[in-house]
């Protein structure tokens, strides 16, 4: 008998018992995430009544590829102009929800007597919400449509990516073994730096591959790149010091801005389902169901502190935004579990050996528990929100009403904002990618050039090479904006903001001076005084160059291109760009939700007006999504179609009611026997006393009276596909017939 490796053993359990949990917890209408736990507990050493995984150590293996695939998905729905778009009231939310939870998580640590390093990893743990809980549990209580849950979506992605910083700030204090600020400072810029040089990098390169070899792209080729820009980054993100989730959810993010994202996510999301069950399952056999019994009253305090503190924290948060009390209380009752994140977070403790044993058992038990409430805690917000109103003081009251109805006023952009914004932005980006420019020369193109070229010649090559890379970029960082409209209505108010203006001018020529003196400092010895010189007379070159300013502008273009692909590619396929103003409606009443026409429904092929939704429902059609189309504010007489994505601007109140009305208009089910529905294929021969005989195929009414077809006939030697209706049936002839099994035999009975 031949030897099975072990690990094919163990991934047979691994799979089969969450296969079997998956079935019972899609049955209780659970999330399959608790499924893989329970199936990882029962494949765990902890459990001895039930098959035992015997190689852990592979099982951890294949758990830390889940964790790669699982952030390299969320990157590709993450998107960077998604975060652009969820708005202030997301960010102020989510950073209220997050620094509160650390505190309170760190303070139950302290509390329960833990070490400092089991608290901070707590706090962690409990910043997050799980997106995948609250995106089921929106669908299963049919609130998608609610106004706040938009807002709410918004909160957890950007919950998403302050996961990555917080993971990346833990492994560093866990590495530098000590909390010192300035460590602190420079790991986070670090880390800033590197997230906007990847994304610049990545926007600028890899759209344009994707295009310029989108004829050889079939989908195995495409999962194949995907996957190897995926792994890539990881390799690369871990060899500069980051954690390779970090590397995997940049890549994603990066793959989101190209046309090819959808079929990406879709090739993708198998493999990710695939690896996510193992992570998870590993999950559960770290799971001491005995120790969780033993650290009873910490999981219940635990417990109690994630519904209580999210709660709290979320409502607090989405107040502070400037939303309305009924909102606020909404989100913040949707967001009292613990994501994913919390697994990944408490496994990096346990893989650094800085947590407790008993830490990770726990925090997977306050998540189970978390989990299984969540839908309870949403349904808990309606009633909850009558009482907070009536027994709140009536001076909080007076001054949320002011304070929420004050922050929806639309406050214009001065002149100053506008120009600042757009100056910060701009040194920021081109610093950073000077900068890179700058450590990889210095890294790699001088120790190569001087190789060959020893002495003052190959340092003065070193120099040229590195000016001309870096030249576009401090054009662009002196020069940029001086022109612009907010620049001369500023220059034109008078000599007050003409000095602020020429300083501004002056700080970004200074810091371009800098860039170049790095440069010649490095490679050259000579008095300071000379080389200042010779650095303003470069970048007076730079400056005046007509050929760097078309390079410029160039790069920039190009990579503003990239950045907006996707939308380019839908003009030029004919549909137009999605609505702009979804982030806007979130401060009134109105706001967007979307709908699919279902294939069953009573609705598919009428027309807007006669269907007149404004009327019924008081909605209004704004866009229809169809294919790779996009029908903005459509006309009456379009028609819907199965499948069509249509956008919708109503209340909470309309929305819903619409909701309903579209789910209950479908064709009823036909009442038939599916087993008896099986088309088949049979023959059968005209005889002399046959009916048939002497008819045509028309006048025999096999088709009509049988729902049957001929669909060929045999005549001596002859053979006769697809015969005409005219053709005429004759004794002897072999007839073949298509038709459902019990149509076909009642013709075979009848002829």
């Amino acid at each position: 008998m031949s030897h099975l490796p072990t690990l094919i053993t163990d991934l047979a359990i691994i799979l089969g018992a969450a296969g079997l949990m998956t079935l019972i917890f899609k049955r209780l209408k659970q999330p399959l995430v608790l499924g893989y736990i329970v199936a990882g507990i029962l494949a765990g050493s902890h459990v001895t009544i039930t098959p035992t995984v015997m190689d852990a150590g592979n099982v951890q293996t294949w758990a830390d590829i889940g964790v790669v695939f699982l952030l390299f998905a969320l990157g590709l729905e993450f998107s960077f102009k998604k975060l652009m778009r969820v708005g202030g009231p997301a960010v102020i939310a989510a950073m209220t929800v997050i620094l509160g939870m650390i505190v309170l998580g760190y303070l139950v640590g302290v509390v329960l007597g833990w070490k400092q390093m089991d608290s901070i990893f707590l706090g962690g743990m409990l910043a997050m919400s799980s997106t995948s809980i609250i995106y089921k549990a929106f669908d299963d209580l049919g609130l998608r449509t609610q106004r706040f849950t938009g807002l709410v979506f918004g909160i957890l992605v950007i919950e998403d990516l302050v996961a990555i910083v917080l993971m990346v700030m833990l492994s560093t204090m866990v590495v530098s073994k000590n909390f010192e600020g300035m460590e602190m400072v420079y790991s986070i810029g670090k880390l800033l730096f590197f997230l906007l040089l990847w994304f610049l990098t990545g926007i600028y390169i890899i759209p344009t591959f994707f295009r310029r070899t989108r004829l050889l792209m079939g989908d195995e080729t495409l999962l194949i790149v995907s996957l190897g820009l995926c792994l890539s980054m990881v390799v690369f993100a871990t060899y500069v010091g980051f954690s390779s989730a970090l590397g995997a959810f940049v890549m994603g993010s990066i793959l989101a801005e190209t046309i090819e994202a959808e079929t990406i996510e879709r090739l993708v999301k198998p493999v990710k389902d695939l690896f996510a069950a193992i992570f998870f399952v590993s999950v559960g056999m770290m799971v001491d169901p005995g120790m969780i019994m033993e650290y009873f009253w910490p999981v219940i305090l635990i417990t109690l502190a994630v519904l209580v503190g999210q709660a709290t924290f979320g409502t607090l948060g989405v107040v502070l935004a400037g939303q309305p009390l009924k909102t606020a209380l909404q989100s913040g009752f949707c967001l009292t579990q613990i994501g994913e994140f919390a697994f990944i977070i408490a496994g990096l403790g346990m893989t650094m050996h800085v947590t407790s044993h008993f830490l990770y058992p726990i925090v997977v038990a306050v998540a189970v528990i978390t989990t299984f409430l969540t839908p309870y805690m949403i349904r808990a917000a309606g009633p909850v929100y009558p009482y907070v109103e009536k027994n709140l003081p009536r001076k909080w009251r007076r001054f949320i009403e002011h304070y929420t109805s004050g922050t929806r006023v639309v406050n214009h952009e001065s002149n100053w904002k506008k120009l600042l914004t757009s100056l910060i932005h701009i040194v920021v980006i081109y610093s950073v990618i000077v900068i890179a420019i700058l450590i990889i020369s210095f890294n790699f193109l001088v120790p190569l050039v001087r190789m060959h070229i020893p002495g003052f010649w190959g340092s003065l090559l070193c120099a040229g090479l590195i000016l001309l890379l870096i030249s576009p970029f401090l054009r662009a960082i002196v020069a940029k904006k001086n022109h612009s409209v907010e620049f001369r209505l500023l220059w034109e108010d008078g000599y007050f903001s003409r000095a602020y203006l020429v300083s501004l001018v002056i700080f970004r020529f200074v810091l371009a001076i800098v860039y170049v003196m790095v440069v010649i400092m490095s490679l050259f010895q000579a008095s300071v005084g000379l080389l200042l010189g010779i650095a303003c007379v470069l970048m007076a070159v730079i400056f005046y160059s007509r050929y760097l300013k078309k390079q410029s502008i160039q790069i920039e273009r190009h990579f503003l291109h990239n950045f907006r692909v996707r939308e380019v590619y839908a003009r030029h396929s004919g549909g137009k760009v999605p609505p702009r103003f979804a982030g806007h409606l979130l401060s009134r009443d109105l706001h967007l939700a979307d709908f699919v026409i279902p294939s069953d429904s009573l609705w598919v092929g009428y027309t807007l007006s006669e269907l007149a939704l404004g009327n019924r429902f008081d909605v209004m059609v704004v866009a229809i999504f169809r294919g790779q189309n996009c029908i903005n504010i459509p006309g009456g007489m379009e028609r819907l179609f199965p499948q069509d994505r249509i956008q919708v601007i109503g209340s909470d109140e309309q929305l819903e009611r619409f909701g309903e009305k579209l789910q209950t208009m479908t064709l009823p089910p036909a009442d038939s026997d599916l087993t008896q529905s099986e088309v088949c294929l049979k023959q059968f021969v005209v005889d002399e006393e046959s009916s048939l005989k002497g008819k045509s195929i028309r006048e025999s009414g096999i088709r009509e009276k049988y729902r049957c077809v001929v669909v060929g006939m045999e005549r001596g030697t002859a053979s006769l596909r697809n015969p005409d209706a005219d053709t005429v049936f004759e004794a002897g002839d072999l007839v073949w017939v298509v038709g459902e099994e019990l149509n076909v035999y009642d013709l075979l009975n009848w002829k």
